[in-house]
This record gives C-alpha cells, sequence and structure tokens, in this order.
C-alpha cells in the first residue's frame, strides 16, 4: 500500500506490543521500521528504466528477509534512541514494524515477493485498494490515541478493526470473482484466466479481467452493499510476441525487455490501442471499464539493442469522476458510456 500507511500499520503494531513506558518510542520505531522495506523504490539504473520496478516489493518484501531489515532499521535508529531503549528492545519494535510491510502489500494487486529466494511468483491476494484512506484513518487514530494516552488498547482495537476490513476485502473479493466468472458465461466465454481487483479507495467497486478466445476483457462490477451491477466494458487482443513482433530477434535488449515486462504484468500485456509501440498492463486503468492502462513500455523497434521505457499514463478519460461516482453507487451511465 502507500507508503504512509505502511509505517501507519508498522507504528501500530509495535505499539500494540509495547509497555506504557515504551508505548511513544515504539510507535516511532514501528512507524520507520514500517516504511523501510519501500526503500526498495531507490534501487534504480539510468540505462535500464525497468530495474527499478523489477526491484519494487522485491526481496526487501520478502518474508525470510524480515529479521535483516528490522536490524538495519534498528541500527539506523540505535545513534538516536540508545539512550531511551536498550538494542534488543529496540530491535524488538523494528522487528513488529518490518514484518508489516510485506504482508501487506502482497493484500493488494500489484503482486510482492513474499516468498524470495525460493520462489519469484508476485504474490498478490487483491482484497485492498493500493490507496484506502478508510483503512489508513482507522490506523491514524489508534495510534494517536495508543500515543496520546500511552497505552496499547487503543492501537489492538485499530488493528481488530483493520484484520476485519481485510477479511471483508477478502469477502468482497469472493463475491466480484462469482460475479465475473458469471459474467463471462453469460457471454459464452470460458475465461482461461480471471483476476478482480478493488477500484481506488473502497471495496465496492471492482474492475474485472478475464482473457477468452485470446482477447482480454475488461468490466467493472459492483457488489454489495446495495445493488450488484456490472458495467459492460471492451476487449483487446493478448499481446503475443511471436505474432506481433515477429521480426524482433529474440536475444535482443528489447525483447529480453518485454519477456521482463510480461512476467511484472503476470502476462496481462496487451497493445495499447492509441499508443502502437507501447506494451501496457491491462489490470490497471483510470477507470475500471477502461483499457488505456497507467503505466506500460514504450518499444523502439529501430534500436533493439536499447531497453525499453517505463512510462506512466496518468490522463484522466473525459468525465472520469462522475462515471466513476455513478459506477460505485450503482447508478446508470449516460447511454454512450452504458
Amino acid at each position: 500500500m502507500d507508503l504512509l500507511t505502511q509505517g501507519l500499520l508498522g507504528g501500530t503494531l509495535a505499539l500494540a506490543a509495547s509497555k506504557r513506558e515504551h508505548a511513544r518510542v515504539a510507535a516511532a520505531v514501528g512507524f520507520a521500521a514500517g516504511m523501510l522495506a519501500d526503500a526498495d523504490i531507490l534501487i534504480r539504473s539510468g540505462d535500464d528504466p525497468l530495474l527499478n520496478v523489477e526491484f519494487h516489493r522485491h526481496f526487501s518484501h520478502a518474508l525470510i528477509f524480515i529479521p535483516v531489515g528490522a536490524l538495519i532499521a534498528a541500527i539506523l535508529l540505535w545513534p538516536l534512541l540508545r539512550k531511551r531503549l536498550g538494542f534488543g528492545r529496540l530491535y524488538g519494535f523494528a522487528l513488529l514494524g518490518y514484518a508489516t510491510s510485506g504482508l501487506l502489500d502482497a493484500c493488494t494487486s500489484y503482486g510482492t515477493q513474499l516468498l524470495w529466494p525460493f520462489s519469484g511468483e508476485r504474490v498478490a491476494w487483491s482484497i485492498i485498494a493500493i490507496v484506502d484512506p478508510l483503512f489508513s484513518l482507522v490506523l491514524v487514530l489508534a495510534l494517536l490515541l495508543g500515543i496520546r494516552y500511552r497505552r496499547a488498547i487503543p492501537a489492538r482495537a485499530g488493528l481488530a478493526l483493520c484484520g476485519l476490513y481485510l477479511a471483508f476485502g477478502a469477502w468482497q473479493h469472493h463475491n466480484a470473482l462469482d460475479a465475473a466468472r458469471e459474467l463471462a458465461l453469460q457471454r459464452g466465454h470460458q475465461a482461461e484466466r480471471l483476476m478482480v481487483k478493488p477500484t481506488i479507495a473502497n471495496l465496492v467497486l471492482w474492475r474485472s479481467v478475464y482473457l477468452a478466445n485470446d482477447r482480454y476483457h475488461v468490466d467493472a462490477i459492483r457488489v454489495a452493499p446495495g445493488p450488484e451491477r456490472v458495467y459492460a466494458g471492451t476487449s483487446l487482443p493478448r499481446f503475443e510476441r511471436a505474432r506481433d513482433l515477429a521480426a524482433l530477434a529474440p536475444a535482443t535488449v528489447l525483447a529480453i525487455d518485454i519477456q521482463r515486462f510480461e512476467r511484472l504484468a503476470d502476462g496481462y500485456v496487451v497493445i495499447d490501442p492509441k499508443r502502437k509501440n507501447v506494451l501496457s498492463d491491462i489490470r490497471y486503468s483510470m477507470l475500471p471499464t477502461a483499457v488505456k492502462s497507467m503505466w506500460g513500455i514504450e518499444l523502439d523497434l529501430e534500436a533493439p539493442s536499447r531497453h525499453a521505457r517505463f512510462e506512466h499514463y496518468r490522463d484522466r478519460p473525459q468525465g472520469y469522476r462522475q462515471k466513476f461516482v455513478a459506477m460505485l453507487l450503482g447508478r446508470n451511465l449516460p447511454p454512450a458510456d452504458q
């Protein structure tokens, strides 16, 4: 999730396990350690744009790296806190804070290498959005109350509420997945692959992407509370390098970058409908019914020895806010958008 929420969860967990005299410093240590795993964003190369994307949520988020990451956090904080905490207690609070990072990120849809180095699979449970203000607000209140009164009880209550919220997200994911399977069957499609993910800041409106007949079909699905509705999107052909870029030699830098991007996107790759030199990750778009992706790689087929450029596309479709809110509330869209 976002960096602030990572820190809030780490601080809340450390505070929940602290004694009264250590409540505030425990929260500070947990907060700092909870954000440290995302320092992997600093791993980058000017010549290889995909390196940064590959190493985000990589080894620093792995379960096996938690003790190491906590040790790094404790060593960095020790000069500031050595007069207030022994190193062992400091390490314990850092361990609790750092332990939350990979697990919380795995709850989102992007994918986290929890099992590195034993597996390169990017774990993505897709039960909460990458940004969810309600989840973050509960942690803010729990942490502030715990710090204010130097008590672990508010932190524990906040963690319990967040656990229930994640359980609700898992239930909503189940409902959205069932609705997406039913939608595919109604269209006479046999879905070869199917994924659903919550849209930004909520667990009600979900984006569905499934593969059938060599095309990725994109739709929005609104689940409970309130009326369940499907907002039909559109589809694009699945990208296949041997077919779409048959002239590109497989051993070139560009061809290898395409393979790397396909792994990062878990195979959900299409050619951008408006930018024919761009391969995009169809899992992500500003609108849940749109096929225009939020990021992709730009290919220069005239220079196959150069790395592909990784680009973000954040331009919003016309009427984006109105359409998103209408789908979120289960309302009808204008005829042209239905």
